[in-house]
Protein backbone atom coordinates (compact mmCIF):
# COMPACT_ATOMS: atom_id res chain seq x y z
CA UNK A 1 0.00 0.00 0.00
CA UNK A 2 1.14 3.75 -1.31
CA UNK A 3 1.41 6.31 1.86
CA UNK A 4 -2.25 7.75 1.84
CA UNK A 5 -0.98 10.77 4.09
CA UNK A 6 1.50 11.95 1.39
CA UNK A 7 -0.86 11.09 -1.39
CA UNK A 8 -4.09 13.27 0.36
CA UNK A 9 -2.18 16.14 1.44
CA UNK A 10 -0.76 16.50 -2.86
CA UNK A 11 -4.69 16.39 -3.57
CA UNK A 12 -5.75 18.84 -1.18
CA UNK A 13 -2.56 21.29 -2.60
CA UNK A 14 -3.68 20.74 -6.20
CA UNK A 15 -7.26 21.09 -5.39
CA UNK A 16 -6.28 24.59 -3.94
CA UNK A 17 -3.73 25.32 -6.90
CA UNK A 18 -7.26 24.57 -9.44
CA UNK A 19 -9.44 27.13 -7.07
CA UNK A 20 -6.89 29.78 -6.66
CA UNK A 21 -5.69 29.46 -10.82
CA UNK A 22 -9.21 30.76 -11.56
CA UNK A 23 -9.84 33.52 -8.82
CA UNK A 24 -6.24 34.84 -8.89
CA UNK A 25 -6.18 35.15 -12.71
CA UNK A 26 -9.14 37.96 -13.15
CA UNK A 27 -6.85 40.88 -13.68
CA UNK A 28 -4.50 38.71 -16.49
CA UNK A 29 -7.42 37.11 -18.32
CA UNK A 30 -9.67 40.82 -18.62
CA UNK A 31 -6.18 42.79 -19.54
CA UNK A 32 -5.09 39.74 -21.99
CA UNK A 33 -9.12 39.11 -23.23
CA UNK A 34 -8.65 35.72 -22.06
CA UNK A 35 -11.32 33.53 -21.82
CA UNK A 36 -12.56 33.49 -17.94
CA UNK A 37 -11.78 29.64 -17.46
CA UNK A 38 -8.29 29.99 -20.06
CA UNK A 39 -6.12 29.59 -16.83
CA UNK A 40 -8.25 26.85 -14.95
CA UNK A 41 -8.39 25.01 -17.74
CA UNK A 42 -5.15 25.15 -18.18
CA UNK A 43 -4.02 24.26 -14.74
CA UNK A 44 -6.73 21.62 -14.56
CA UNK A 45 -5.17 19.68 -17.29
CA UNK A 46 -1.72 19.76 -15.63
CA UNK A 47 -3.35 18.30 -12.49
CA UNK A 48 -5.26 15.80 -14.07
CA UNK A 49 -2.17 14.93 -15.74
CA UNK A 50 -0.03 14.91 -12.54
CA UNK A 51 -2.33 12.71 -10.64
CA UNK A 52 -2.22 10.22 -13.29
CA UNK A 53 1.20 10.06 -13.02
CA UNK A 54 1.27 9.70 -9.13
CA UNK A 55 -0.99 6.91 -9.24
CA UNK A 56 0.56 5.21 -11.87
CA UNK A 57 4.42 5.41 -10.54
CA UNK A 58 3.18 4.72 -7.40
CA UNK A 59 1.97 0.84 -9.00
CA UNK A 60 5.57 0.35 -10.57
CA UNK A 61 8.16 -2.11 -8.94
CA UNK A 62 10.62 0.71 -7.55
CA UNK A 63 13.45 -2.32 -8.06
CA UNK A 64 12.49 -2.43 -11.55
CA UNK A 65 11.88 0.72 -12.38
CA UNK A 66 12.99 3.28 -10.35
CA UNK A 67 16.24 3.52 -11.75
CA UNK A 68 14.65 3.78 -15.36
CA UNK A 69 12.64 6.81 -14.54
CA UNK A 70 15.43 8.53 -12.72
CA UNK A 71 18.07 8.41 -15.26
CA UNK A 72 15.08 9.43 -18.42
CA UNK A 73 14.14 12.62 -16.19
CA UNK A 74 18.27 13.51 -15.35
CA UNK A 75 19.85 12.96 -18.90
CA UNK A 76 16.92 14.17 -21.22
CA UNK A 77 15.75 18.06 -19.22
CA UNK A 78 20.32 18.27 -19.12
CA UNK A 79 20.33 17.52 -22.45
CA UNK A 80 16.89 19.74 -23.04
CA UNK A 81 18.22 22.62 -21.38
CA UNK A 82 21.86 22.40 -23.00
CA UNK A 83 19.95 22.01 -26.84
CA UNK A 84 16.81 24.81 -26.11
CA UNK A 85 19.75 27.77 -26.60
CA UNK A 86 20.10 26.75 -30.12
CA UNK A 87 16.20 25.81 -30.71
CA UNK A 88 14.59 28.40 -33.17
CA UNK A 89 12.77 31.98 -31.79
CA UNK A 90 9.33 29.66 -32.35
CA UNK A 91 10.32 26.77 -29.87
CA UNK A 92 11.63 28.99 -27.68
CA UNK A 93 11.34 32.51 -27.19
CA UNK A 94 14.41 34.97 -25.34
CA UNK A 95 12.69 36.73 -22.70
CA UNK A 96 14.67 39.34 -20.79
CA UNK A 97 17.37 37.61 -22.44
CA UNK A 98 16.73 33.76 -20.65
CA UNK A 99 15.36 31.32 -22.47
CA UNK A 100 13.36 29.12 -19.95
CA UNK A 101 10.56 27.60 -21.94
CA UNK A 102 10.29 25.21 -24.86
CA UNK A 103 6.58 25.92 -27.01
CA UNK A 104 5.27 23.00 -28.39
CA UNK A 105 1.73 24.44 -29.82
CA UNK A 106 -0.42 25.89 -26.91
CA UNK A 107 1.78 24.08 -24.30
CA UNK A 108 5.15 25.22 -23.05
CA UNK A 109 7.36 23.18 -20.98
CA UNK A 110 10.06 24.70 -18.46
CA UNK A 111 12.77 21.85 -18.44
CA UNK A 112 14.44 22.79 -15.18
CA UNK A 113 11.29 21.76 -13.59
CA UNK A 114 11.87 17.82 -14.03
CA UNK A 115 15.74 18.59 -14.10
CA UNK A 116 15.78 19.09 -10.50
CA UNK A 117 14.15 15.98 -9.59
CA UNK A 118 16.53 14.25 -12.14
CA UNK A 119 19.49 15.81 -10.53
CA UNK A 120 18.52 15.25 -6.50
CA UNK A 121 17.92 11.04 -8.08
CA UNK A 122 21.45 11.35 -9.81
CA UNK A 123 22.67 12.75 -6.54
CA UNK A 124 21.47 9.84 -4.65
CA UNK A 125 22.47 6.99 -6.94
CA UNK A 126 25.98 8.30 -6.90
CA UNK A 127 26.75 9.23 -3.34
CA UNK A 128 25.11 6.21 -3.00
CA UNK A 129 27.65 4.24 -4.52
CA UNK A 130 31.09 6.33 -3.98
CA UNK A 131 30.13 7.91 -0.60
CA UNK A 132 28.88 5.73 1.69
CA UNK A 133 30.99 3.30 4.05
CA UNK A 134 34.56 5.28 3.18
CA UNK A 135 34.72 6.42 7.03
CA UNK A 136 36.24 9.76 8.30
CA UNK A 137 37.94 11.50 5.99
CA UNK A 138 40.10 14.98 6.23
CA UNK A 139 38.91 18.09 4.55
CA UNK A 140 41.24 17.65 1.90
CA UNK A 141 39.90 14.03 1.33
CA UNK A 142 36.36 15.54 1.25
CA UNK A 143 36.91 18.35 -1.24
CA UNK A 144 39.01 16.02 -3.34
CA UNK A 145 35.73 13.56 -3.87
CA UNK A 146 33.37 16.35 -4.10
CA UNK A 147 35.14 18.05 -6.94
CA UNK A 148 33.40 15.80 -9.40
CA UNK A 149 29.90 17.09 -8.16
CA UNK A 150 31.40 20.65 -8.07
CA UNK A 151 31.81 20.74 -11.81
CA UNK A 152 28.67 18.88 -12.88
CA UNK A 153 26.63 21.69 -10.56
CA UNK A 154 29.31 24.38 -12.04
CA UNK A 155 27.57 23.61 -15.67
CA UNK A 156 24.31 23.45 -14.23
CA UNK A 157 24.70 27.27 -12.70
CA UNK A 158 25.99 27.72 -16.31
CA UNK A 159 22.81 26.28 -17.69
CA UNK A 160 19.98 27.72 -15.29
CA UNK A 161 21.86 30.81 -13.28
CA UNK A 162 23.32 32.58 -16.31
CA UNK A 163 21.84 30.99 -19.41
CA UNK A 164 18.32 31.16 -17.90
CA UNK A 165 18.67 34.01 -15.36
CA UNK A 166 16.81 31.55 -12.52
CA UNK A 167 18.69 31.97 -9.94
CA UNK A 168 15.98 30.79 -7.53
CA UNK A 169 16.41 27.48 -8.79
CA UNK A 170 20.35 27.34 -8.57
CA UNK A 171 19.94 27.92 -4.54
CA UNK A 172 17.75 25.18 -4.54
CA UNK A 173 19.77 22.62 -5.93
CA UNK A 174 22.68 24.26 -4.43
CA UNK A 175 21.30 23.57 -0.60
CA UNK A 176 19.97 20.36 -1.72
CA UNK A 177 23.51 19.22 -3.44
CA UNK A 178 25.25 19.99 0.33
CA UNK A 179 22.73 18.83 3.05
CA UNK A 180 22.84 15.39 0.75
CA UNK A 181 26.49 15.24 0.86
CA UNK A 182 26.42 15.65 4.53
CA UNK A 183 24.08 13.44 5.36
CA UNK A 184 26.01 10.94 3.89
CA UNK A 185 28.38 11.48 6.80
CA UNK A 186 30.90 14.11 5.83
CA UNK A 187 31.94 16.64 8.14
CA UNK A 188 30.04 19.57 9.41
CA UNK A 189 33.13 21.57 9.17
CA UNK A 190 33.22 20.84 5.46
CA UNK A 191 29.49 21.99 5.04
CA UNK A 192 30.61 25.47 6.69
CA UNK A 193 33.25 25.79 4.22
CA UNK A 194 30.59 25.05 1.26
CA UNK A 195 28.31 27.07 2.54
CA UNK A 196 31.25 30.09 2.90
CA UNK A 197 31.29 29.02 -1.05
CA UNK A 198 28.41 28.96 -2.31
CA UNK A 199 27.32 32.13 -0.25
CA UNK A 200 30.52 33.52 -2.54
CA UNK A 201 29.05 32.61 -5.61
CA UNK A 202 25.93 34.23 -5.11
CA UNK A 203 27.56 37.18 -4.36
CA UNK A 204 29.41 36.96 -7.66
CA UNK A 205 26.36 35.61 -9.59
CA UNK A 206 24.41 38.90 -8.25
CA UNK A 207 27.19 41.54 -9.34
CA UNK A 208 27.18 40.08 -12.67
CA UNK A 209 23.78 40.82 -13.06
CA UNK A 210 21.94 44.59 -13.04
CA UNK A 211 18.84 43.05 -13.08
CA UNK A 212 19.81 41.21 -9.33
CA UNK A 213 21.46 43.95 -7.76
CA UNK A 214 18.50 45.94 -8.63
CA UNK A 215 16.13 43.68 -7.05
CA UNK A 216 19.00 43.53 -4.12
CA UNK A 217 19.23 46.86 -3.92
CA UNK A 218 14.73 47.25 -3.55
CA UNK A 219 14.67 44.50 -1.17
CA UNK A 220 17.35 46.71 1.06
CA UNK A 221 15.30 49.95 1.00
CA UNK A 222 12.47 47.94 2.35
CA UNK A 223 14.11 46.49 5.50
CA UNK A 224 17.20 48.64 5.69
CA UNK A 225 15.12 51.27 8.62
CA UNK A 226 14.60 48.41 10.80
CA UNK A 227 18.34 46.98 10.33
CA UNK A 228 20.02 50.11 10.33
CA UNK A 229 18.43 51.17 13.84
CA UNK A 230 20.76 48.37 15.26
CA UNK A 231 23.42 50.09 14.05
CA UNK A 232 25.86 53.35 14.83
CA UNK A 233 24.73 56.47 13.40
CA UNK A 234 28.07 56.64 11.39
CA UNK A 235 28.09 53.60 9.70
CA UNK A 236 24.18 54.50 8.86
CA UNK A 237 24.79 56.97 6.27
CA UNK A 238 27.06 54.50 3.85
CA UNK A 239 25.10 51.69 4.14
CA UNK A 240 21.47 54.06 3.66
CA UNK A 241 20.17 53.64 0.12
CA UNK A 242 17.59 56.03 -1.19
CA UNK A 243 15.19 54.56 -4.78
CA UNK A 244 12.36 56.91 -4.90
CA UNK A 245 9.47 54.95 -4.76
CA UNK A 246 9.31 51.82 -2.48
CA UNK A 247 9.13 48.55 -4.70
CA UNK A 248 5.34 48.15 -4.87
CA UNK A 249 5.68 44.03 -5.22
CA UNK A 250 6.87 43.59 -1.66
CA UNK A 251 5.09 46.15 0.10
CA UNK A 252 1.10 45.58 -2.03
CA UNK A 253 2.37 41.78 -1.03
CA UNK A 254 2.54 42.34 2.73
CA UNK A 255 -0.72 45.08 2.36
CA UNK A 256 -2.82 42.23 0.40
CA UNK A 257 -1.85 39.44 3.22
CA UNK A 258 -2.38 42.18 5.65
CA UNK A 259 -6.01 42.97 4.26
CA UNK A 260 -6.58 39.11 4.72
CA UNK A 261 -7.13 39.25 8.40
CA UNK A 262 -7.85 36.30 9.99
CA UNK A 263 -10.45 34.79 7.83
CA UNK A 264 -9.92 36.90 5.10
CA UNK A 265 -11.53 39.06 2.50
CA UNK A 266 -13.82 35.93 0.80
CA UNK A 267 -12.68 33.66 -2.78
CA UNK A 268 -13.34 36.26 -5.32
CA UNK A 269 -13.27 39.32 -3.12
CA UNK A 270 -9.22 40.22 -2.91
CA UNK A 271 -8.84 43.85 -3.96
CA UNK A 272 -4.62 43.45 -4.63
CA UNK A 273 -5.00 40.78 -7.29
CA UNK A 274 -6.38 43.59 -9.71
CA UNK A 275 -3.45 45.30 -11.15
CA UNK A 276 -1.86 45.40 -7.86
CA UNK A 277 0.79 42.75 -7.73
CA UNK A 278 1.53 41.21 -11.18
CA UNK A 279 1.21 37.83 -12.50
CA UNK A 280 -0.36 37.23 -8.76
CA UNK A 281 -1.73 33.36 -9.36
CA UNK A 282 2.23 32.48 -9.85
CA UNK A 283 4.85 33.65 -7.48
CA UNK A 284 2.87 35.52 -6.00
CA UNK A 285 0.27 32.76 -5.06
CA UNK A 286 0.60 32.75 -1.28
CA UNK A 287 -0.06 36.72 -1.07
CA UNK A 288 -3.48 36.38 -2.98
CA UNK A 289 -4.48 33.29 -1.15
CA UNK A 290 -4.02 34.67 2.16
CA UNK A 291 -5.93 38.24 1.15
CA UNK A 292 -9.01 35.79 -0.04
CA UNK A 293 -9.07 33.15 2.96
CA UNK A 294 -7.40 34.71 5.70
CA UNK A 295 -4.51 33.39 8.23
CA UNK A 296 -6.90 30.53 9.02
CA UNK A 297 -6.69 29.17 5.01
CA UNK A 298 -2.86 30.49 4.90
CA UNK A 299 -2.21 28.00 7.77
CA UNK A 300 -4.70 25.17 6.39
CA UNK A 301 -2.33 25.61 3.30
CA UNK A 302 1.37 25.21 5.49
CA UNK A 303 -0.34 22.58 8.04
CA UNK A 304 -0.53 20.99 4.32
CA UNK A 305 2.90 21.32 3.47
CA UNK A 306 4.61 20.42 6.64
CA UNK A 307 2.23 17.16 6.27
CA UNK A 308 3.56 15.94 3.06
CA UNK A 309 7.08 16.99 4.20
CA UNK A 310 6.75 15.05 7.32
CA UNK A 311 5.22 12.00 5.37
CA UNK A 312 8.31 11.79 3.19
CA UNK A 313 10.79 12.21 5.55
CA UNK A 314 8.76 9.22 7.50
CA UNK A 315 9.27 7.48 4.52
CA UNK A 316 12.86 8.15 3.79
CA UNK A 317 13.53 6.77 7.60
CA UNK A 318 12.34 3.36 6.76
CA UNK A 319 13.83 2.69 3.70
CA UNK A 320 16.97 0.88 3.68
CA UNK A 321 18.77 1.44 0.64
CA UNK A 322 21.03 4.98 1.00
CA UNK A 323 19.83 5.63 -2.57
CA UNK A 324 16.35 5.48 -1.80
CA UNK A 325 17.00 7.25 1.34
CA UNK A 326 19.02 9.98 -0.08
CA UNK A 327 16.36 10.79 -3.41
CA UNK A 328 13.44 10.87 -0.67
CA UNK A 329 15.28 13.28 1.62
CA UNK A 330 16.11 14.68 -1.56
CA UNK A 331 12.62 15.60 -2.75
CA UNK A 332 11.56 16.60 0.44
CA UNK A 333 14.78 19.39 0.42
CA UNK A 334 13.54 20.94 -3.21
CA UNK A 335 9.90 21.18 -2.03
CA UNK A 336 10.68 22.64 1.36
CA UNK A 337 13.75 25.34 -0.11
CA UNK A 338 11.33 26.11 -3.14
CA UNK A 339 8.44 27.09 -0.35
CA UNK A 340 10.78 29.06 2.24
CA UNK A 341 12.61 31.11 -0.59
CA UNK A 342 9.22 31.91 -1.70
CA UNK A 343 7.38 33.03 1.27
CA UNK A 344 10.36 34.70 2.19
CA UNK A 345 10.73 36.59 -0.75
CA UNK A 346 6.73 38.00 -0.67
CA UNK A 347 7.08 38.40 2.65
CA UNK A 348 10.20 41.11 2.29
CA UNK A 349 12.53 38.95 4.59
CA UNK A 350 14.22 37.74 1.64
CA UNK A 351 14.42 39.49 -2.35
CA UNK A 352 12.39 38.13 -4.17
CA UNK A 353 13.62 34.98 -6.50
CA UNK A 354 10.60 34.45 -8.92
CA UNK A 355 10.68 31.01 -7.95
CA UNK A 356 6.81 29.47 -7.60
CA UNK A 357 5.86 27.42 -4.70
CA UNK A 358 5.37 23.67 -5.05
CA UNK A 359 2.13 22.11 -6.31
CA UNK A 360 0.33 25.71 -5.60
CA UNK A 361 1.34 28.23 -8.04
CA UNK A 362 0.08 28.23 -11.52
CA UNK A 363 2.34 26.44 -14.23
CA UNK A 364 1.69 22.85 -15.73
CA UNK A 365 5.63 22.00 -15.78
CA UNK A 366 5.97 22.48 -11.78
CA UNK A 367 2.74 20.80 -11.07
CA UNK A 368 3.60 17.82 -13.67
CA UNK A 369 6.94 17.61 -12.35
CA UNK A 370 6.38 18.01 -8.93
CA UNK A 371 3.64 14.71 -9.21
CA UNK A 372 6.44 12.79 -10.86
CA UNK A 373 8.78 13.42 -7.73
CA UNK A 374 5.53 12.18 -5.09
CA UNK A 375 4.92 8.93 -7.86
CA UNK A 376 8.62 8.35 -7.34
CA UNK A 377 8.39 8.83 -3.28
CA UNK A 378 5.16 6.66 -3.53
CA UNK A 379 6.77 3.82 -5.58
CA UNK A 380 9.29 3.46 -3.12
CA UNK A 381 7.05 3.84 0.52
CA UNK A 382 6.16 0.15 -1.25
CA UNK A 383 9.28 -0.55 -0.76
CA UNK A 384 9.22 0.58 3.01
CA UNK A 385 6.31 -2.02 3.56
CA UNK A 386 8.25 -4.88 2.56
CA UNK A 387 10.98 -4.11 4.75
CA UNK A 388 8.90 -3.89 7.55
CA UNK A 389 7.14 -7.55 6.76
CA UNK A 390 10.81 -9.27 6.65
CA UNK A 391 11.74 -7.24 10.16
CA UNK A 392 8.99 -8.65 11.35
CA UNK A 393 9.34 -12.16 9.77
Amino acid sequence: MIDKHLYISTVILLTISLIMSYSLSTYTILLYHYDDFHFFTRQLGAVFIGLILILFLSKLNPDKWFNRVGFALFITFFLLMIFMQFMPSSMVKAVGGAKRWIHIGSASIAPVEFFKVGFVFFLAWSFSRKLTNIGKLSLKEEFKIFMPYLSIFGIVVILIAILQKDLGQTVVLAGTLSILFVLTGRSIKFFMVLMGLGFTSFVGLVLIAPHRMHRIVSWWSTVQDTVLSFIPFEAVQALHVDIGKEPYQISNSLNAMQNGGFWGQGLGNGQFKLGYISEVHTDFVLAGLTEEIGFVGLMIVILTFLVMIFRINKIAGDLVETHYYLFTVGIALIISLALIINSYGISGITPIKGIAVPFLSYGGSQIVANSIAIGMVLMLSKKRKIYNKEEKN
